[in-house]
């Protein structure tokens, strides 16, 4: 009988390619995989469909419960008091003031037979850790970011890092295995919690590579440049103000195309301060696509935007999957000068631009010199080309997860 896995994240699939390659390598070395995922956002549940639809592991999918937004409410208070008054703050209230649809996914879980129960996220990793004892079975854990580093000067972010320090001091130690998406964020959670993540990068199969016609997605003018952002929504704090003025400062005519849901209304904060600055009909706001096209679509531009503002713990230290989205479509990354983004520049040589969000007019130099180079710039994309080929794929990086999953069976079955 085959090994089984339960994989348990927040938020719909699509919204979670993660953990889509996750179950898809696990599955292929031989594990029956289970995913639970939640189908909260209308605008993602065709996507969803169409990854449940081709994927070989069984998939289920959780409604909203109206009841997480009240125990949330209700928990929130007292557990900010509890914490003021210097009071430890129990995990099941932690878990609940915090957020999310922690008991579905708990209910969810617990009703799978598993040996391994992989949580994604924070309000999972109760829901995997409950599911793990009642089962007997191991838990572990994936950080795509350092979440209880993820809180600012802000008073009710650093309250909620607080909850997410309580919950994760209360279960990583028990975790049997655990991968983190950043060398320098396995290296955060080994400090604070004296766990060993193995870094697996949010990296993309080399099948999405595109070919052939890719179309005219991407707007070029003569002597011009044309740059890309995408994210599941367009937010602030994204250094995309700081590219528009760069836009701006620079002498060549670059575009911008920006993908993302713009629910909360930043998509037109951006597109006032273009105006602003004299280069709105250089700035396009671009919809949601589905997570498989991400790179196809990429592939029509000539720069990736990788801008992360770095306000945050979490932000100087995580790698968003953007540049790995970049790479594999052919195209140099512009990337912000956070720590784990300086090493990653460091390993992509001439296919990536590090520069700071405080300095537009080098930022404009940057744009100006890939815009009068053609050489350099096809130069780059070569490079860009070559590392995804050769390291920054899935093929290359999934086998440190499966070995991860493995060496837990192993230890497991030594005891």
């Amino acid at each position: 009988m085959p090994r089984r896995i339960c994989i348990v994240s927040p938020g719909n699939l699509s919204s979670n390619p993660r953990l889509v390659k996750e179950a898809d390598a696990l599955h292929g070395a031989g594990y029956e995989v289970t995913a639970i995922a939640c189908d909260y956002t209308d605008a993602l549940k065709r996507f969803d469909d169409e990854i449940e639809s081709g994927a070989p592991w069984k998939i289920i999918r959780l409604p909203r419960y109206k009841s997480e937004r009240y125990l949330t409410a209700v928990a929130r208070p007292v557990a900010r008091a509890l914490s003021a008054s210097g009071l430890p703050v129990p995990v099941p209230l932690a878990t609940n003031a915090y957020g999310g649809p922690a008991n579905a996914l708990r209910h969810a879980a617990l009703d799978v037979k598993a040996d391994l129960y992989i949580a994604h996220y924070v309000p999972a990793l109760p829901a995997a850790a409950a599911a793990a004892r009642r089962h007997r079975a191991m838990l572990g854990f994936d950080a795509e970011d350092f979440h209880s580093g993820e809180g600012t000067d802000d008073l009710v972010e650093n309250f909620q890092a607080k909850l997410v320090t309580r919950i994760e001091r209360a279960c990583l130690p028990a975790c049997a295995c655990m991968t983190a998406a950043s060398p320098l964020i396995g290296k955060a959670y080994a400090a604070r919690y004296g766990v060993n993540p193995r870094t697996v990068l949010n990296v993309f199969p080399k099948t999405m590579a595109v070919t052939g016609d890719l179309g005219s997605v991407g707007r070029r003018e003569p002597g011009g440049l044309a740059a890309y952002w995408f994210s599941q929504m367009i937010g602030p704090d994204r250094g995309l103000q700081d590219f528009i003025q760069a836009m701006a400062r620079a002498k060549a005519r670059v575009t911008l195309d920006v993908r993302g849901s713009d629910r909360w209304g930043h998509g037109d904060t951006l597109m006032a301060l273009a105006r602003a600055k004299g280069v709105a009909e250089r700035v396009r706001l671009l919809p949601t696509a589905a997570p498989d096209e991400m790179v196809r679509l990429a592939a029509t531009y000539d720069l990736g935007l990788s801008l992360e503002i770095g306000n945050s713990e979490n932000k100087r230290i995580c790698l968003s999957n953007k540049s790995f989205t970049y790479l594999l479509a052919g195209l140099p990354v512009m990337m912000s000068d956070t720590p784990a983004q300086r090493a990653l520049a460091m390993d992509l040589g001439e296919a990536a631009a590090l520069v700071s969000l405080a300095d537009p007019d080098g930022m404009a130099r940057v744009l100006d010199g890939f815009a009068a180079s053609p050489v350099a710039l096809a130069n780059a994309k070569a490079a860009a080309s070559r590392l995804a080929d050769q390291r920054y794929n899935w093929e290359v990086e999934q086998k440190a997860l499966v070995e991860e999953v493995d060496a837990a069976f192993e230890r497991h079955a030594e005891r």
